[in-house]
């Protein structure tokens, strides 16, 4: 089965990817949804296209329990043997007064956002806001939350969210879409990157790519958010530089005039309002391929805030058989990411032109449940698949490619290096 969905995503990005090794069978999480399916489809058709793009079409390997393990590599992730910090103490589900709602705070500003919506101090304990769910629906909780500027998701049946206006905007799209821009005749060879991400599924993407030799640059931000230890297990074998904007655009035009790929996972609309929107780019680099992740995709829902844990909420995941135990939107969809950035630089090089790809949390949901169900398993070994080097243990990533594994580097600190090629 996973070879075919291998083979379909070949064909809805164009491109040959030939034949995949696949390794291990489900179930290898303990979920009825097909993780283990979804890990090494992704994985392995991001891995196939590499092999593809290096000459080495029909040479790539995967194995299901090593690319399910790899979905939580945040998880397995130590710094001097200690597990990074991966939840806020405010973020989790509540029981409310027509089922259950989900609060994503994992930062300040969402947190804050979430407890004025509830009438709530910021310093507000989970007691008090169970205490302010519980006499309130869901879906009230998610329209306050985020009309104040946070993240919150009602709980919805599969059926719920296939009449919901946004569900059938899903229903109506596929996992993944890429697109031809114009831009240079055929033969333009080249693979750095410029990583405008985070957490997670943007970050997975890149450090993909670097671990199969591109040369990635991580741009961050001094005012910007983020979980410090998903950025160090999301960085390993990229660059770290920091440029605020809009004082440092004309740094970021530089890099990015100088890149092959930049991939994109801020909120829709959030870069292009800065001069960094899809025609920008084509303009200040033709033959760029343009890497697109939100969590909901077009349609209602375009310009929301969400996060792996809100969309499996919404989409029926969690109705169905509760959380998933891992994230596996986030990853599907960032070696997903990392797969059609590489069929755009293929293509780029065959065909000509720019590209231009995207991918939704939202999409990917569907996906997976398109995949059917298996009776769900244990919990996987992971002892075999993890590596203890330079103070950082981690789960060795997944993928071969003619027998040849692909490279960990250590992380950079953030800001490490200088926004310059």
């Amino acid at each position: 089965m996973t070879g075919d969905v291998i083979h379909d995503l070949g064909l809805l990005a164009g491109v040959d990817l030939g034949h995949v090794r696949v390794t291990g069978q489900e179930p290898v999480m303990p979920s009825p949804f097909r993780i283990g399916t979804a890990a090494a489809a992704s994985v392995g058709a991001a891995t196939a296209v590499v092999a593809a793009l290096n000459g080495e079409r029909g040479r790539a390997e995967v194995d299901l329990r090593h690319a399910a393990v790899a979905f939580r590599s945040e998880r397995h992730f130590r710094i001097g043997g200690e597990p990074i910090p991966l939840w806020a103490p405010i973020s989790g589900d509540y029981a409310c007064a027509d089922g259950r709602v989900r609060i994503h705070a994992n930062f300040d500003h969402h947190r804050d956002a979430a407890m004025a919506a509830l009438a709530l101090p910021p310093d507000a304990t989970r007691e008090q806001v169970g205490e302010a769910c519980g006499g309130r629906t869901g879906k009230e909780i998610e329209e306050a939350v985020t009309r104040a500027g946070g993240c919150a998701a009602a709980m919805r049946s599969r059926t719920e969210w296939a009449g919901h206006p946004h569900g059938r905007a899903v229903a109506g799209r596929p996992v993944l879409t890429l697109d031809r821009l114009p831009g240079p005749p055929p033969g333009e060879t080249g693979m750095r990157v410029v990583d405008l991400t985070r957490v997670i599924a943007g970050p997975v993407a890149s450090r993909f790519l670097a671990s199969h030799g591109a040369d990635v640059m991580h741009v961050c931000g001094s005012g910007v958010p983020e979980v410090p230890g998903l950025v160090l297990e999301t960085a390993a074998g990229k660059r770290s530089c920091l440029i605020d904007l809009p004082s440092g655009a004309e740094l970021l035009r530089e890099l990015i005039r100088g890149a092959d790929v930049v991939i994109r996972g801020y909120r829709p609309g959030a870069l292009d309002r800065l001069g960094f929107g899809t025609a920008d780019l084509v303009a200040l680099r033709p033959g760029i391929v343009v890497v697109d992740v939100s969590a909901y995709g077009p349609g209602p829902w375009l310009g929301r805030r969400g996060f792996d844990s809100l969309v499996q909420m919404v989409t029926g995941i969690v109705a169905e058989s509760g959380p998933l135990p891992c994230q596996a939107l986030d990853h599907a969809t960032g070696y997903l990411a990392a797969f059609a950035a590489v069929a755009g630089l293929l293509r780029r090089r065959r065909e000509g032109g720019s590209w231009h790809a995207t991918l939704s949390l939202a999409a990917t949901a569907r996906w997976l449940d398109g995949l059917g169900r298996t009776p769900p398993g244990g919990e996987p070994e992971v002892d075999d698949l993890l590596e203890t080097r330079d103070g950082y243990t981690f789960v060795r990533p997944p993928g071969l490619i003619a027998g040849r594994p692909p490279i960990w580097s250590p992380p950079p600190r953030p800001g490490e290096h200088a926004p310059a090629w």
